[in-house]
């Protein structure tokens, strides 16, 4: 009698010990894993400092090649907007996913707007030649950045970005001419009436169709936007365009010619043309006129 009583008692407690095994097993699985995901999240944070340092450093050294006053004051509201934002990251747990996701978005307006600068820079130092060599370590430095920062992010990117990007629009064959008053070209920019630029939207086949709002930006050799053509959003921002145009893309290449009436006196030298539509850059190129 006893002898049955004892075996199904061994048999529960052989249960139960097996029971508290799993369990101790499985919480220490959940444990390392909880653990790893944690690591990676702090690693995710470093990258983002790392980068918001770089920027702001970044801005620094611009401050440093130019010396326009209007422009210096600009990079510093933006140098102090990213050492703002740098210490917010500082202060959030690598954990707060919708703090760190926010401040991730930030952080993509930033390197928008430091672009953005850098092609400005660059378009103003073409008028001072004793500053060439220093825009060219200013602009080293950049691209060194960048191809760290894609480093970085190179592992992160997923399938849906990846579509994205190949949709993006892609303008060719970029052209700018100085038109005369009979409407045709003239190499010497005194004598223009207009100038004409053209381009084609390449074939796209993952891009959307319909109608899409081409705006054409000319800058100056001084680095003056020939403005006239109102404004559109790029990156968070409202930027004000040279020109304008609404044409019909069906994924085929699509020509597209704009007109700009010279209203003031422009001098020869470098003119820089930027084209944007669906939001994005796709495309700018540098031309001499005389």
């Amino acid at each position: 009698m006893m002898k049955k009583i004892i075996i199904p008692l061994v048999i529960v407690v052989l249960l139960l010990l097996g029971g508290i095994a799993w369990l101790y097993t499985s919480l220490n699985k959940q444990k390392e894993e909880n653990k790893e995901m944690v690591q990676l999240a702090d690693l995710d944070k470093k990258e983002m400092e790392n980068e918001y340092q770089q920027f702001a450093n970044q801005y620094g050294e611009m401050k440093t090649q130019i010396n326009n006053d209007s422009i210096i004051a600009q990079l510093t509201q933006e140098q102090e907007r990213t050492q703002k934002l740098l210490q917010e990251l500082r202060n959030t747990k690598s954990t707060d996913a919708r703090e760190i996701a926010r401040l991730k978005r930030e952080l993509a307006t930033v390197r928008a707007v430091l672009r953005s600068y850098v092609i400005q820079i660059d378009s103003l130092n073409r008028a001072n030649e004793h500053l060439t060599a220093e825009n060219t370590r200013i602009k080293g430095q950049y691209d060194q950045a960048t191809q760290q920062i894609a480093g970085l992010n190179s592992e992160k990117a997923g399938l849906a970005e990846k579509v994205a990007i190949a949709a993006q629009l892609d303008a060719t064959g970029i052209n700018l001419s100085a038109m005369s008053k009979r409407g045709k070209a003239t190499k010497k920019i005194k004598k223009a009436k207009a100038l004409q630029v053209s381009f084609s939207i390449a074939k796209n086949v993952t891009a959307a169709s319909g109608m899409k709002t081409v705006y054409v930006c000319i800058n100056t050799p001084t680095g003056a936007l020939l403005s006239g053509g109102g404004s559109f959003n790029y990156e968070n921002r409202t930027i004000p365009c040279t020109m304008k145009r609404t044409v019909e893309y069906n994924g085929n290449e699509t020509p597209v010619t704009l007109f700009y009436n010279i209203g003031q006196a422009l001098e020869g030298g470098t003119y820089r043309v930027s084209i944007f539509a669906d939001g994005n850059m796709i495309g700018s190129h540098s031309f001499t006129l005389e």
